[in-house]
């Protein structure tokens, strides 16, 4: 169904998938059923890529009796805005942050508990198990249907004040963080006065100094180069995250037996962006460090896995102790 999403150079810069139309739609026929699926990244990113892939292969799997409307770039508001209006019914689908879904259901958030992974690979094979499952049950609960787990990178430190190799060096920094209580329980824990602020908002934010740094996979430092104006990249691999694709329970028995197209379109959607996110994160982290007066740092992440320790207490506290015990349980496996 989606050979092509290869062919067509998916996250690889191909011309034709850089010109694809922000809005699929059917050609013939007005299709039965019209969903729209809003996400944050922008249209370069393999994210969009991805979603841009399902619409294509929705509407050719249903001849046209399903068709999806791919906002990108918060064109249905942002994460938290768009995660309200999922659950209110006045959007279909949304592929959302980690730390924003989590508002819906918290365990999501846990996740992203500092150094919890070796890499992408292992936190995903991770999510499409058991524990997986068990989020997706709470999603349900919410009347949320969550239709797989897309690479949201492993998330390094950058700032503007001096290099971050020990965990003292994060201490005293203004830190953004994003709408995430993991994110901010790892920064204040490293001593960090943390600010929330939204993703596009940021690269303003450090040009102002209303704060020194902020984290993200290398793919989101290159896309709103942050990297010009933070130019200490520390490799820290603090956490991880996923971006789940998320659907209302109305808009799944609306689709009755389309189900079936959508599910198989995201599953090969999610297949393909994992590894084209990977090569994009290589390739980001590549311009980083050809970037002039941009410091790229190794970090040993023993002491910070250790000064990070407190964070997973922190959370078992919260109510929380099962599910932190049975993520670490299948990390460690």
């Amino acid at each position: 169904m989606m050979a092509n999403l290869h062919r067509r150079g998916f996250l690889l810069g191909s011309a034709s998938l850089l010109a694809a139309p922000f809005v699929l739609r059917p050609t013939g026929a007005r299709a039965a059923t019209s969903l729209r699926l809003g996400h944050g990244s922008s249209e370069t990113h393999s994210k969009h890529f991805a979603m841009l892939a399902i619409a294509d292969a929705v509407r050719r799997g249903t001849q046209g009796r399903v068709s999806i409307e791919v906002g990108p770039n918060a064109a249905f508001g942002n994460d938290g805005e768009m995660m309200k209006r999922l659950v209110s019914g006045e959007l279909d689908l949304t592929l959302n942050a980690q730390g924003a879904a989590s508002a819906v259901v918290p365990e999501l958030a846990i996740f992203g508990l500092p150094f919890l992974f070796r890499d992408a690979a292992a936190a995903l094979a991770i999510a499409d198990g058991p524990v997986g499952q068990h989020v997706n049950g709470r999603f349900e609960a919410a009347k949320l249907f969550c239709l797989g787990y897309f690479d949201n990178g492993v998330r390094h430190m950058t700032n503007s004040r001096r290099p971050i190799r020990e965990p003292k060096d994060v201490a005293g920094l203004r830190m953004r963080t994003p709408s995430d209580p993991m994110t901010t329980d790892i920064f204040q824990t490293l001593g960090a006065a943390t600010k929330t602020i939204s993703y596009r908002e940021v690269r303003a934010a450090l040009e102002k100094g209303v704060v020194d740094g902020q984290e993200n996979p290398p793919t989101n430092i290159c896309e709103l180069g942050f990297q010009e104006v933070n130019p200490f990249i520390s490799l820290t691999a603090h956490k991880w995250e996923c971006s789940p694709l998320l659907m209302t329970q109305a808009t799944r028995e609306r689709l009755g037996a389309d189900l079936d197209v959508v599910l198989a379109a995201a599953h090969e959607a999610a297949t393909a962006q994992r590894t084209a996110m990977q090569l994009a994160q290589d390739k980001a982290l590549a311009t980083c460090r050809a970037t002039p007066g941009v410091q790229v740092i190794e970090v040993d992440p023993v002491p910070f896995i250790a000064a990070t320790a407190p964070v997973a207490r922190l959370w078992k506290n919260l109510g929380y102790g099962q599910f932190v015990a049975e993520i670490e349980t299948a990390a460690r496996a």
